[in-house]
């Protein structure tokens, strides 16, 4: 399963939905939806800054989590911004792939 970051910033008439079902009430919607698209959370944390509340899923595929963030936001009462988590052995990988890039307005290639 892929790991992601998922970050959100309720939004009118959402802040008031957050107030009257609390913060466990939302948790438990939260697991709902992700449980529904074969997904698991890892855990859900509220916050005061740029985003009201994170929380780190597993899900099955990028789809799957296209569809939490598309079913999440379309109430218009929550913005999510959703980040692939990678583990430090897949950044070694990545590292051993090559590729071949002229950086702008270079004519050469090292």
């Amino acid at each position: 399963m892929a790991k992601y970051l998922v970050c959100g910033k309720y939004i009118g008439e959402g802040v008031q939905g957050l107030l009257s079902e609390g913060g466990s009430g939302r948790r438990s919607e939260i697991h709902e939806l992700v449980g529904s698209l074969g997904g698991r959370v890892e855990s859900v944390y509220y916050a005061f800054g740029d985003y009201d509340i994170y929380g780190i899923f597993d899900m099955p595929d990028n789809n799957s989590m296209a569809a939490f963030s598309l079913r999440a936001s379309a109430s218009g009462m929550l913005s999510v911004t959703c980040i692939p988590l990678m583990q430090p052995e897949d950044i070694d990988e990545a590292a051993k792939k090559t590729g071949r890039y002229r950086p702008p307005g270079v004519d050469w290639l090292p």
